[in-house]
């Protein structure tokens, strides 16, 4: 079980409409411009903005969480920074370890750091495209987590370049990286009117399985080939046992559910029975 992204300090929700489903096809053929659908039809537009309550609500959460959960049950706790405007990275490292030490010290299993927001513009949504700066974070959440698995969300990665400084910057410190955060694109109307300001807003579901799929595919290759002790979580339109497989045979170790286990909060049972006890970890929406 995984918790949606938490804060060193309190974030409101952005406005409604901030889940709006959507017609979408297929993300990897490169749309910039999706229509709103009157049903949730597998994909939808997600427009939270990271939120998150106060520290000592989400801790309190945690800590409930975990004693309630099954001992065999693993507790991920995603964090990520809240920077402010003259921040340096040493500061935006320092917050994203400080929420990992809580995290832990409430009673986390695991801990993932969100390196990629969709929704968001600022340093904390932007890591997983800035190598460097990745790794120093990394290093520091490290630091923070001790002992305890290590897991980095990233963004939408087609450049092997890109994909190859990112994987040797943060090896050294995290045990996995996820993929994918949702897929940025802006949404329309029915009458042609784009929403969200005009602004793109992440893409879960359907529409980004087979572009998740794709970037896993690179990432595998990109470990390979640099003998990198990184292991890949899959997430992405995954909604039967043949997705899971199709995400293994690309170089999943894992995979999250989102979209489709809040469609259907039986689908990871259902799922694990399907596949004899495969890999699965169900978590919350993108923000």
């Amino acid at each position: 079980m995984e918790t949606r992204a938490i804060r060193s300090r309190f974030r409101a929700c952005y406005p409604t409409p901030n889940l709006q489903p959507v017609e979408a096809g297929d993300l990897r053929d490169g749309d910039t411009q999706l229509q709103t659908s009157d049903a949730m039809r597998g994909s939808w537009a997600v427009s939270f903005g990271m939120p998150s309550k106060a520290p000592d609500v989400w801790r309190a959460d945690v800590e409930c969480t975990r004693r309630t959960l099954a001992k065999n049950k693993i507790l991920s706790v995603s964090v990520v920074a809240t920077p402010e405007p003259h921040w340096t990275v040493d500061h935006l490292a320092a917050d994203f370890a400080c929420c990992a030490k809580w995290a832990v010290e409430s009673g986390a299993d695991c801990v993932e750091a969100n390196f990629s927001c969709p929704n968001v513009a600022s340093a904390d949504a932007q890591l997983y495209q800035q190598p460097n700066v990745a790794g120093v974070v990394a290093a520091r959440l490290r630091e923070a987590v001790g002992a305890k698995p290590l897991l980095i969300k990233i963004g939408h990665v087609t450049d092997e370049a890109l994909a190859s400084d990112l994987s040797k910057a943060v090896a050294p410190h995290a045990d996995a990286l996820v993929m994918v955060n949702c897929i940025a694109a802006m949404v329309l109307d029915a009458r042609q009117r784009p929403i969200f300001d005009g602004q793109k807003r992440g893409i879960a579901g359907d529409a980004i399985r087979e572009a998740s799929i794709t970037q896993v595919r690179l990432f595998a290759r990109v470990i390979r080939q640099h003998a990198l002790k990184l292991r890949l979580v899959g997430v992405g339109g995954i909604a039967t046992a043949q997705h899971v497989h199709a995400y293994q045979e690309a170089g999943s170790h894992a995979v999250q559910l989102a979209t489709a286990a809040m469609l259907n909060p039986l689908l990871g049972k259902q799922m694990r029975r399907d596949l004899g006890g495969a890999t699965l970890e169900v978590g919350s929406l993108p923000s």
